[in-house]
């Protein structure tokens, strides 16, 4: 009798652990993949990495900020050799037109009537470099297309291949010759990443790397990892992460509290709870859980809402910056149990 209790009570002490609802393993494989890839080239830099590929995970777009030579362009390129899918680099300048993004119609005199000419967004992974450089006219061809991943020319909507994902770059030293992004394209971008200069000891090893090179190319042994069915797999996977009634509260309070915030002349957007839902839900999957933690959403919060909120004039001069405000925020709410 006393064998069959035991047996019972094994039983159910196995039914309350934990098992994984989703099968995360492959792609946890995966992203070790391309960080091994991507770190034969990157010197440190694990936080900017985890969140490029997680705003992959999440379908969304990012803008990659930082001085000349801390390897923002580079960091692009070496992604989109890890993925199987099209790339396109646009340089972004004063003289840009939407035209030279988008495409434009061409008369054809074979036949008599205007074809139409893609123009270099049409692909899967867009680096666009200095973004802040191109007019406002420019930066507004881009609102459809990050936005509906589709765009209209001539009365026409062109669907854009998926996945389509723009990563950006731009320099927040140098003024000249440069236009401010308009809040309604930073708020398109689910992630702003901040690259700051390498340690000693990374600084170190990026010149050991260098001298190791000698004329050898960086990305010559960087091997895809990636198709784009892949991809769009994993997006779909990453979609069903549960999440808690009470961490979807935490997530709108948070967002709230910067619209009723005395130090923020502007707030977030509906559109950055949701960014940081699925942001929360990519940094899940890669570290293998079907669930997210309020760790996962802490972590997705500052480069969510660092670019979409404002500070107010006063607190800017008083040098406060918008991620410490959004850090004051994150402290002062209680996080769910």
């Amino acid at each position: 009798m006393e064998n069959s209790e035991n047996i019972e009570n094994i039983e159910s002490n196995e039914n309350l652990n934990f098992q994984s609802r989703i099968n995360l393993e492959p792609l946890r494989e995966s992203i070790d993949k391309i960080k091994a890839e991507m770190e034969t080239v990157i010197v440190g830099q694990h936080k900017m990495i985890d969140q490029l590929l997680v705003a992959i995970l999440a379908n969304g777009h990012v803008l990659i900020e930082g001085v000349p030579g801390v390897a923002k362009t580079m960091t692009s390129k070496i992604i989109a050799k890890t993925l199987s899918v099209g790339f396109s680099r646009i340089q972004f300048t004063p003289d840009l037109m939407p035209s030279d993004i988008l495409g434009t119609s061409v008369f054809d005199l074979k036949k008599s009537e205007f074809e139409f000419k893609k123009g270099p967004i049409f692909s899967n992974l867009i680096l666009i470099d200095e973004i802040n450089r191109a007019p406002a006219k420019t930066q507004a061809a881009l609102f459809e297309v990050m936005e509906e991943r589709q765009i209209t020319i001539d009365g026409h909507s062109f669907q854009l291949e998926r996945p389509f994902i723009v990563l950006a770059t731009q320099n927040p030293i140098e003024q000249e010759g440069t236009y401010r992004l308009p809040e309604a394209q930073l708020d398109r971008f689910i992630f702003k990443i901040n690259i700051d200069y390498p340690k000693l000891d990374e600084e170190i090893s990026i010149i050991q790397r260098e001298h190791t090179l000698q004329n050898t190319g960086k990305l010559e042994h960087i091997k895809a990892v990636l198709s784009a069915s892949d991809i769009m797999n994993y997006q779909a996977l990453v979609k069903q992460i549960i999440v808690e009634p009470n961490l979807l509260e935490y997530i709108a309070k948070l967002v709230v509290n910067t619209r009723e915030n005395a130090f923020l002349y502007l707030g977030a957007s509906p559109r950055a709870s949701i960014a940081i839902l699925n942001a929360a839900k990519g940094f899940a999957a890669i570290r293998g859980r079907d669930f997210v933690t309020p760790e996962d959403i802490k972590e997705a919060a500052i480069p969510v809402l660092q670019h979409r909120v404002i500070v107010t004039p006063e607190r800017e001069m008083e040098g406060l910056t918008s991620v410490e405000i959004i850090k004051q925020i994150i402290e002062s709410i209680e996080i769910p149990r």
